[in-house]
């Protein structure tokens, strides 16, 4: 079985496809094609409140080209989730309709709670006796969650995102917010590691070296963010090989990653690099198969 998942995120659209393997009860998913497009939708939202009408036909485009994609591959389920940028855009409604009219596919907006509710389906797979803060920070969104013996015991959204923080589209009364969120939860639950997810901070843990499964201290996020915010985008992008929409929400991003562990007084994250989409794939799998095997490794 071949299930699909695109995510069409403030900064970015991405498309897996990936294989169903049962071996005795424990379920493993193989990625079979990955395609990640810069979209950049949170330029144009964040900043006037709409989608432009040059990213709409790239868009509906790109939307054709997966579809092509899906029927090459068999795909037997997909899902398409898409979360900030399309939450706050005036235009979107019109989007998704001539997707589903043009392409035949249809976009689920979704909410804060449900795109946490998502990530945390795969996050549950790393967690052990420690009492974690999960940060997810994307383009437009950043997720908050709070995990005691892997059971979540508190969530919440916040319109902050690298994009937005990087043309600041956020607020100090909203910074304020985060804090207070952060600071109240990290007493009551005492909580004693982050883990972090989203595409900027696997490449700030990329960069700092960091063997999978090892965590990254804070000490190392700052030594890395700080060498890159020294560097020029031309360097960033020649010398450090990051791709051009990388290049300049890393910084904003890992601002708002290192705020998160200072202010719930953290000095470890784990990287477990899964998102969203690997969400939407554990997520169709539990809706077509309701007997709920145990998924092991999605990759």
């Amino acid at each position: 079985m071949k299930l699909a998942a695109i995510d069409i995120g403030s900064n970015a659209v991405r498309c897996q496809i990936s294989s169903v393997l049962n071996q005795n009860g424990n379920v493993f998913f193989k990625k079979v094609e990955y395609i990640r497009y810069a979209i950049r939708f949170g330029e144009d939202v964040f900043n006037t409140g709409y989608i432009s009408d040059v990213k709409i036909e790239k868009f509906v485009k790109l939307l054709k080209a997966f579809q092509l994609l899906l029927d090459v591959h068999d795909v037997d389920h997909h899902m398409i989730c898409a979360t900030s940028a399309m939450r706050t855009s005036f235009n979107a409604p019109e989007i998704i309709e001539r997707v589903q009219q043009e392409v035949g596919l249809d976009i689920n907006v979704i909410d804060g709670e449900t795109e946490a509710d998502l990530i945390n389906k795969v996050i549950f797979n790393f967690l052990d006796e420690r009492n974690y803060l999960h940060v997810d920070v994307g383009g437009g969104s950043t997720e908050f969650n709070v995990y005691v013996n892997r059971e979540k015991m508190a969530s919440q959204s916040f319109e902050q995102g690298s994009i937005r923080h990087m043309h600041n589209r956020d607020s100090k009364e909203l910074w304020n917010r985060m804090r207070e969120w952060i600071e109240t939860n990290a007493r009551k639950y005492h909580v004693s590691r982050a883990i972090g997810t989203g595409g900027n901070i696997n490449k700030l843990y990329e960069l700092a070296g960091k063997s999978a499964g090892k965590p990254i201290f804070r000490k190392q996020i700052e030594e890395v963010a700080a060498r890159v915010a020294e560097m020029s985008m031309e360097d960033r992008i020649t010398k450090l090989l990051l791709n051009p929409d990388r290049a300049d929400v890393i910084i904003p991003a890992s601002e708002i990653y290192l705020s998160a562990m200072k202010w719930a007084k953290l000095e470890s994250m784990i990287v477990p690099a899964v998102g969203l989409k690997d969400g939407i794939l554990h997520a169709l799998y539990e809706r077509y198969h309701p007997e709920r095997f145990v998924i092991s490794n999605i990759s």
